[in-house]
């Protein structure tokens, strides 16, 4: 889709983009989405090494790429990313919350710690990097929030830690979109994913994934391709006038 003048709304060339858990699975897909959409990618996580795998990766399609060791659960850390980043690219126009981590524990078992540290990382963590990424963003710039179809329905699994991170990732959006977008010029939504290839489904046993797939209707697991194509659109001024939102991509799990 192009506008008068040539202009591809769904290019993000000039622009430079924050991926935050982009050491494996969804975090790398949407890095290097946004490299082939046109933007600088930062990348953040707490695996070093494995950042500069992501690294090579965004380097090798003409793209420049700035490695920082990341815990989103630390507000300094955050801020130590974002300075980075203004440092060595000068800017910042988009941040993907994509930093999480997964529980299975029955409610009646879980410790405080393991619930706390659930919320800190996937619901305090997004808020951290998204207060201080838009300290520095300009008007025009655009936070995705990457959240879970768990936020909306459940799945079969004792997820309470999980589900209300991404419950409450769905409830921060909406706000953040309502505080920046006419404040700021800063657009604020999420996607919901659903059942996806990555590190997290790894960890399934088959026959829980083979359950899963009978419900949803597409009949197959989602490629994380499909998923950092919907990213990079809710990123690009294709999406100009989409704010406050969560995208559901789920192969149509949700409607069964």
């Amino acid at each position: 889709m192009t506008v008068p003048g040539g202009n591809d709304l769904f290019r993000l060339d000039g622009k430079v983009a924050v991926v935050t858990g982009a050491s494996s699975g969804l975090g790398v897909a949407f890095a290097r989405s946004l490299a082939e959409a046109g933007a600088d990618v930062v990348l953040g996580a707490r695996r070093s090494d494995r950042l500069s795998e992501t690294a090579r990766l965004v380097e090798s399609l003409g793209r420049r790429a700035l490695s920082v060791t990341t815990d989103v659960a630390e507000p300094a850390s955050c801020d130590a990313l974002v300075r980075a980043a203004m440092d060595h690219l000068g800017r910042i126009d988009i941040l993907i919350n994509n930093a999480g981590i997964a529980s299975a524990v029955p409610a009646t078992r879980e410790t405080p710690e393991e619930f706390r540290r659930v919320i800190d990382v996937n619901l305090s963590g997004c808020y951290w990097m998204a207060q201080a990424s838009a300290r520095a963003m300009q008007p025009g710039s655009s936070i995705v929030n990457i959240s879970s179809v768990l936020g909306i329905t459940t799945a079969g699994l004792p997820q309470a830690a999980y589900t209300s991170s991404k419950a409450g990732l769905i409830g921060l959006t909406r706000d953040l979109a309502a505080q920046w977008c006419s404040r700021k010029g800063i657009r604020v939504n999420a996607v919901a994913p659903g059942f996806f290839q990555s590190e997290m489904t790894e960890q399934y046993a088959p026959e829980y994934v083979e359950e899963q797939l009978k419900r949803i209707p597409s009949g197959r697991m989602g490629d994380p391709r499909e998923l950092a194509a919907t990213v990079v659109f809710l990123a690009s001024d294709a999406a100009g006038y989409i704010v406050g939102q969560t995208l559901v991509v789920d192969g149509g799990r949700t409607i069964t």
